[in-house]
Order: structure tokens, then sequence, then C-alpha cells
């Protein structure tokens, strides 16, 4: 049995809502354990023998059909939100304004020389995330990264309270 969190795109933001209920029921009906959420901006800790990419691909199914649209869902291992924390390069500023940026394979070597509007952000690339320190915060960020239009982001304090609650699954 493998600890997985799972990121859910774009839910809870531009009227596309998805209670937190709603998604945990999804969850139990995939017959993933211990299924329950974190915030209402779609993190979803669980167990599963299942790899990753099955239980992405179940999610997304299972999503569209409740929400009768595309619901991308980006999925780690426990272990894999921990080192996402300890990869940090920008570990030293507030984790409010460093975000990660979950992809599902490898960034591009060059997404950081392909970004627009860069002002004062500084970049990173992860394993399979892109690291943003935004000094003068994300809300007022014109930042524009082509690489993470298929990501979805969360802040450093919200990986590592997601990695702590899935590492007590294990």
């Amino acid at each position: 049995m493998t600890a997985y969190v799972a990121l859910l795109r774009a839910v809870n933001v531009g009227g596309r809502k998805l209670p937190m209920a709603d998604l945990k029921a999804i969850a139990e009906k995939l017959g993933l354990e211990k299924a329950r959420t974190y915030i209402a901006s779609g993190n979803l800790l669980f167990a599963s023998s299942m790899s990753q990419n099955t239980v992405a691909t179940a999610l997304e199914a299972e999503l569209s059909k409740h929400m009768g649209a595309d619901v991308p869902v980006l999925v780690r291992t426990a272990k894999e939100m921990a080192a996402v924390v300890t990869a940090n390069p920008f570990d030293e500023e507030a984790p409010n304004k460093v975000v990660a940026i979950f992809l599902a394979d490898a960034p591009p070597k060059d997404a950081m020389t392909q970004a627009k509007n860069v002002a004062d952000e500084r970049m990173a690339l992860g394993k399979r995330e892109i690291y943003v320190h935004y000094p003068s915060g994300q809300g007022r960020s014109k930042l524009k990264i082509a690489a993470a239009a298929a990501g979805t982001a969360r802040n450093m304090n919200t990986i590592e309270k997601l990695a702590d609650l899935a590492g007590e699954y294990e």
C-alpha cells in the first residue's frame, strides 16, 4: 500500500466548485483507502495499491463525470511530496511566497528562459516541479510560465502540511 497525495487543478476557482466531501466520496468509490481532503483547493490524501498513473487516470475519469468537465489530477507519493519540500531552493524565503508548480513530467530545460513578464520573481527547476519565489506576492505577479500551463501550484506551507499528513499513512 502506497501513501499518495492527489493535487487537482483548477477546482474551487472561477466557478468550478467541487465540495471536498464530494472529492472524498469519489475517492472512496474508487476504493482509495483512508481518503481525506486538506483545505478546499483540491488536495486529496489516501493510500492505494494502484500505481500513480492508474490512480490519476481513475480520478480524472470520475471527476469528469461528476463535474461535466476535465479536471487534471497530479499524483505524488508521500516520499515525493517530502522530497519537494527538501528540494525547495528558496527555503530561506517566507513559505507563503514560494510555490511549487506540479507537472506531469520533468519541466523543459528552457522553461525559465521562455518565461514572460519576469519582474522580481525567481524560478528554479525541480524533478517534476517548477519552484517560484514571488517576493512581491503571487497575486501581484504578471509572470507567465508556458511550461506551467498544465500544472497546478501549491505554496510551501500547503506542501509541507501535505507531506506531513501523507507521511502519517506510511
